[in-house]
């Protein structure tokens, strides 16, 4: 049944992509972050339905006649750089024929951001990009956090079955990125239930996130809530609410939730964390020896033989700047940070010019919990390798979106003011005109 469900809706629903395209990105963003083909058990499980919706997408491209253009910036050009930088070193890599499937994915992820960029500049389109965002990913966590209360925290949360973010340090890292964009549906809607329930969703999610026991999240949710207190408005209730649920939450937990916790103080006693600092090493003994890094998914049996102090204990890269630097080199783990910095600047310029005015303070709210999730991402990103994750990108795309349609609209308020100026001289020189004409 949920197999048909979910093939209705898409299929039902590509027939007006043709004449939209901002349609079929709001499909693609459904598909891509809440994957509900993932929740049935039938042929829709691995029916490529955002294949098939991406391809639609760039035939509306072509045939639809509604104006579609680049919002050129400087966080576009570094994209386009980076996604060069990363073409190079996959012609150079060290598994030619697993770099080749990642750069498949991975310049799929950048084109649909390109695409974003060009058909989602308007405030509605926005708006119900991140509610399906928002809801999609926090579906999860609202089913998560139930699920870490009735267990008593005793098995961990983990995501769709097959998807991007099945495993428990993913859905954390998914849910910490989505929880300011809950926050800022809760600030901006006016509806009472409504907002109670964006409220509920949004500490489910925080207990969800807690519940994933992954480390990481753990350190990601802690440094992502105290910028949600310093981004967001009315921020004393929130800064209460924290204070008052947090510890709750901390000690609801059972005892095998604050051993493995524990071991963040005393890494030097745990395997796991020994074996991803091994990882690290191994990625930065590769970037120092090759400037092009392995290449895609280079953190093999072999390349630890030859880069890693402890070289039969092999391991995942565990950390985006260090997945970077590995498969790229510093040059591309420069071009990263260089991305991930002009954003949040960008984001930051945002909010400072957007707040001035009542019509543009959606994007100053907007963009402060836009930078929480990066910044969120940043952090939590330090201990899980998703370097290539959609989301991040998709944020970067929203926040090139709003610093285009902030600048429109200062350029269409100084023209506003310029023809009721002219308007005003006009009149006087009219009055000016008759008393001349009368005397």
């Amino acid at each position: 049944m949920r197999d048909l469900f979910v093939t209705l809706i898409v299929f039902g629903t590509l027939p007006y992509v043709f004449k939209r395209p901002y349609i079929g990105i709001l499909l693609w963003s459904w598909l891509a972050y809440m994957n509900p083909h993932k929740l049935s058990w039938g042929f829709a499980h691995d029916f490529p339905f955002s294949q098939v919706t991406a391809i639609v997408i760039l035939i509306s491209l072509l045939i639809s006649k509604e104006k579609k253009e680049i919002p050129w910036s400087l966080e576009i050009y570094l994209l386009f750089v980076f996604l060069l930088w990363m073409f190079i070193t996959t012609l150079n890599a060290i598994y030619p024929d697993f770099a080749w499937m990642q750069w498949d994915k991975v310049w799929k992820i950048q084109l649909m951001t390109l695409v974003t960029m060009m058909v989602m500049q308007t405030q509605w389109r926005v708006q119900a990009m991140v509610w399906i965002i928002a809801l999609s990913i926090g579906f999860y966590g609202f089913k998560g956090g139930i699920f870490t209360i009735l267990t008593g925290g005793s098995y961990a949360v983990y995501g769709p079955s097959g998807s991007f973010i099945y495993g428990n340090n993913e859905i954390g890292l998914a849910l910490i990125m989505t929880i300011p964009m809950i926050r800022y549906l809760h600030l901006t809607t006016e509806h009472k239930a409504l907002k109670t329930g964006l409220m509920v969703t949004m500490w489910l999610c925080v207990v969800s996130v807690i519940g994933t026991q992954s480390r990481g999240a753990f350190v990601g949710i802690a440094c992502m809530g105290l910028f949600l207190i310093m981004k967001s408005r009315n921020r004393l209730p929130m800064l209460l609410a924290m204070l008052i649920i947090v510890p709750i939450l901390i000690g609801f937990m059972p005892e095998s939730w604050h051993d493995r916790m524990g071991t963040i103080k005393t890494y030097e006693e745990d395997a796991s964390a020994m074996g991803r600092i091994n990882a690290w090493w191994m990625a930065f003994n590769l970037a120092k020896n090759n400037i092009l890094g392995g290449g895609f998914e280079c953190f093999q049996y072999p390349t630890f033989v030859m880069y890693a102090p402890v070289k039969h204990d092999v391991h995942d890269a565990h950390s985006i700047y260090f997945e970077t630097m590995g498969e790229h080199g510093f040059i591309g783990l420069g071009i990263f940070l260089l991305i991930a910095i002009t954003t949040l600047r960008s984001a930051g310029t945002i909010i400072k010019q957007a707040k001035k005015s009542e019509e543009t303070q959606w994007m100053a709210d907007l963009a402060g919990m836009l930078q929480v999730s990066l910044l969120g991402y940043g952090a939590s990103g330090a201990f899980l390798g998703l370097a290539y994750f959609d989301l991040y990108y998709h944020y970067i795309a929203i926040i090139v979106i709003l610093k285009a349609m902030l600048v429109k609209h200062q350029q269409e308020q100084i023209v506003s003011r310029q023809e009721l100026n002219n308007v005003y001289i006009g009149r006087q020189q009219k009055a000016i005109n008759n008393n001349a004409v009368k005397h």
